[in-house]
């Protein structure tokens, strides 16, 4: 019993009553422009009065109700807006945005059409049937205090036992109006997915923008990886090797320390440049990005301050490559000399060459293989964001044991795709 009082007027139940009463009123509109046509076409004045021309006329309207949503795109929006917040509709089943397509427009159109013929029968039926509900159950207190003659009755409603059931009788309209607006909205929200939902359109464009949005996380972790990544382990190796020669090297703690001051000042501005990318989707006003041209040499100092000797061997112009291949060859060298310093320890010997070959900027770096190796847990992303450089830009990238080194090597093309 319980379960079938709440089916009736719990609050889903309620909400959907109002979503269909709202369907009404937005079918008033077409009602009246139907009256316009069904009134002078049936030679009537008072199309009002009347309850079958009052039916026609919103049977007339109907057709401009699905002209109109198939015109505007929005009503699908607005629509699934409704559906999402008061017939419980689960958001992920139904479309997002416009419909573009001319089969969306048309199932928009549909919908729009039910909603309206729906919503506008339950919302006539709650406009009368409360009232007579109401005078049913006061009928026989109104006979019984001021007499038959009190109210104008047909005759078979003035026998003793129909008054009596008439309470019965409005219960019984009240509760048949509360179950034909309960059908009603179960119906709504089981057509909803189906008629609001998105088509294969609207699933492709949703995909290409996870995709896209996928692509830019990937893009922001590979600068915060590299960036961030290499400053921390830069100055947690300067840190440690100044430590252990504080007493006996002054000079060299000096200079890990200027080093850490300049890696920390550096970093400072390029985690403020990809937090602007991730706040604003743009970094106006913000540090430029490294690259090969313009801050190979500081990497290299900051990165022998570390005791990592390294040995460059730089066989092509930085100044003349494109930004943008300056820009992700200064990021592979960066994570080659960063693996070398997480993996091989400092006083370990590095070489590292810069050449072009057959229209290709080759990137090598070489250095010995750890015995311990110093692998962090969950490590490996930045050989994976070397790949992910290389492949956007149409190269290759290698990386593992030759000759007993750890060999990373890159082949980026000079003239890139678009």
């Amino acid at each position: 019993m319980t379960e079938f009082v709440r089916s009736l007027f719990g609050r889903r139940a309620r909400r959907r009553w109002i979503h269909l009463i709202l369907g009404g009123a937005l079918a008033m509109p077409y009602v009246f422009v139907g009256q316009l046509v069904v009134g002078p076409a049936t030679d009537s004045r008072y199309v009002f009065n009347d309850l079958p021309l009052q039916l026609l006329s919103f049977a007339v309207g109907l057709p401009l109700a699905t002209l109109t949503a198939a015109l505007f795109p929005l009503t699908r929006s607005l629509e699934a807006g409704a559906v999402r917040s008061l017939c419980g509709v689960d958001a992920g089943l139904l479309a997002r945005g416009p419909a573009r397509s001319r089969a969306a427009k048309g199932r928009a159109a549909a919908w729009f059409t039910l909603h309206l013929g729906f919503g506008g029968v339950i919302a006539g039926m709650s406009l009368a049937v409360p009232p007579f509900a109401a005078f049913l159950t006061a009928l026989p207190l109104l006979v019984l205090f001021g007499g038959k003659q009190s109210v104008e009755l047909p005759e078979p409603l003035e026998q003793t036992w129909v008054l009596a059931l008439a309470p019965v009788a409005g219960v019984a309209t009240l509760l048949a109006l509360a179950g034909c607006a309960a059908v009603s909205g179960s119906l709504l929200a089981r057509w909803a997915p189906a008629l609001l939902g998105p088509t294969p359109e609207d699933r492709l464009a949703a995909a290409e923008a996870r995709a896209a949005d996928l692509a830019v996380r990937n893009r922001l972790a590979r600068e915060l990886h590299d960036s961030v990544g290499h400053a921390l382990s830069a100055v947690t190796l300067q840190a440690s090797a100044a430590r252990r020669v504080l007493d006996s090297d002054p000079e060299f703690v000096r200079e890990a320390l200027a080093a850490i001051e300049d890696t920390t000042r550096r970093t400072v501005g390029e985690l403020d440049a990809v937090l602007g990318v991730l706040r604003d989707g743009d970094a106006p006003g913000t540090a430029p990005a490294p690259t090969l041209a313009a801050d190979l040499p500081g990497l290299l100092r900051r990165t022998r301050a570390c005791g990592l000797r390294v040995t460059d061997t730089v066989g092509v112009d930085p100044d003349a490559l494109p930004p943008v291949l300056s820009r992700e060859a200064y990021r592979i060298v960066q994570e080659g000399l960063s693996n070398a310093l997480k993996h091989a320890g400092d006083r370990t010997a590095v070489t590292l060459r810069i050449e072009t070959a057959d229209g290709h900027l080759v990137i090598t770096v070489d250095n010995p293989v750890a015995l311990t190796p110093s692998c962090r847990p969950g490590g490996g992303h930045g050989l994976r964001g070397v790949a992910d450089r290389a492949r956007l830009l149409g190269g290759t990238a290698e990386a593992g044991p030759a000759h007993g080194t750890w060999r990373l090597h890159v082949r980026l093309p000079m003239k890139g795709p678009a």
